[in-house]
């Protein structure tokens, strides 16, 4: 995981997860800081990794982005989708 057993509070509190962190995590907000736009949440959050990892993410970049992973579930669970992308 993240972070052991326990300490998950400490690692949000500690800002683990945001840019500049150990772990960032949704940099750009999520999907529903997109308005989850269902049918386009895969390409978005493909577009936004693929951004990152070509270090044009402005504001939002971090630092020495190589590796990326996107994950989204359609329907009630019938889809499940994980990306993993790198620099290489």
């Amino acid at each position: 995981g993240f972070c052991p057993r326990g300490e998950g509070g400490r690692f949000i509190e500690e800002h683990r997860s945001y840019i500049g962190g150990s772990v960032p995590v949704n940099v750009d907000g999520g999907l529903k800081a997109k308005g989850h736009p269902i049918g386009a949440t895969g390409v978005s959050m493909t577009y936004e990794i693929v951004k990152q990892l070509r270090g044009d993410a402005g504001e939002r970049q971090v630092p020495g982005a190589s590796v990326g992973l996107t994950h989204n579930v359609g329907g009630i669970g019938q889809y499940c989708f994980v990306q993993v992308l790198t620099r290489e």
